[in-house]
């Protein structure tokens, strides 16, 4: 007999509480940018990767680095060039002497790995990222190497900047849980970052609110929230209805965006301090989760359709389910 074992109230709250403390700790140095932490922290406890589009300058690196100072996690990063090589990425066998072939950790190695401009590297490295964005781990030589956890890699690309870059193909895309934009600053906030790196202050400075293995302790929560069966067939069923318009679109959502929209929904529900997931969990999440998975068609993009609006359209159209708790 199987039994479900799910996240008590309790459970819910006191995760909702580290969730703020996080949350509110990288907002010293991402200013005015809540939702956009909350975003790339539930991909985290979800443990998913994030896509963010976005111009230089806008953040991303200080994001990267003040979550995993946050959490007393290991950072680092890796700048894709064309000249980058899949072994920078993974790492290699290097002969040592006596001490014969010893393995060196490459850039992934840590809790949060930035890959900075990930498109301008060659296909070849970009999916170097393949095996351990999905299985944790990296195989060199015939050996298996894990990776920290948590793991997470936050991904750039210049959405405005396409000379020497490669596009990402569908199979690495796929393999983001979210995708989302920093954005400029308000006029307040950037008056405040200019005002704080005058005076010196750097992510870095970040003193963690939360040990590693809280944030692990979290992340096992997330996956104990409660969804009632009527969500996931919510779920499946926007899943079925991209993959529906082929007069718009050439791919729909894979089986891995409806589980990953799932998840995702777990954890934000938790955030929120409930131990069950809500219809509005489902949509506020969907939006960032399934459309960079969607392949318009051409004539679709040339009429200015957008992925995000057919998601839309289907949240729209699709009954909503009745959900008990």
């Amino acid at each position: 007999m199987n039994i479900e074992i799910t996240a008590s109230p309790d459970q819910a709250e006191s995760f909702a509480q580290r969730f703020r403390a996080v949350h509110e700790n990288v907002g010293k140095a991402i200013k005015g940018k809540s939702g956009e932490i909350q975003l790339a922290l539930t991909a985290m406890l979800a443990e998913g990767h994030v896509l963010i589009d976005d111009v230089p300058g806008t953040g991303k690196t200080s994001l990267a680095k003040a979550l995993a100072h946050s959490i007393d996690g290991s950072w680092s990063r890796i700048q894709f060039t064309p000249d980058l090589l899949p072994s920078d990425v993974t790492g290699s066998m290097m002969y040592r002497g006596e001490e014969g072939f010893v393995f060196h950790e490459g850039g992934v190695f840590a809790n949060v790995v930035l890959a900075d401009e990930i498109n301008r590297a060659s296909p070849k490295t970009q999916s170097a990222l393949l095996e351990v964005m999905e299985e944790r781990h990296v195989s060199v030589d015939r050996q298996t190497k894990p990776v920290p956890t948590p793991f997470v890699v936050l991904a750039t690309q210049n959405p405005v900047e396409f000379d020497g870059t490669y596009r990402l193909p569908e199979a690495q895309i796929d393999r983001f849980m979210l995708r989302m934009s920093m954005g400029y600053p308000s006029h307040e906030a950037e008056m405040e970052v200019i005002a704080e790196r005058l005076s010196g202050a750097r992510p870095e400075d970040l003193r963690a609110v939360i040990s590693l293995e809280e944030f692990e302790w979290m992340i096992t929560t997330g996956r104990t929230v409660h969804v009632a069966e009527s969500l996931m067939d919510y779920a499946v069923a926007i899943a079925r209805s991209t993959r529906a318009m082929d007069d718009q679109l050439r791919l729909g959502v894979s089986p891995r965006g409806t589980l990953a929209l799932v998840r995702a929904s777990q954890v934000w529900a938790a955030s929120r301090g409930r131990h069950f997931v809500s219809v509005d969990d489902i949509k506020r999440m969907a939006p960032f989760v399934l459309s960079h998975r969607m392949l318009l068609r051409s004539e679709a993009e040339l009429q200015g359709v957008r992925a995000e609006d057919l998601i839309a359209q289907t949240l729209e159209s699709l009954p909503v389910p009745s959900v008990r708790v």
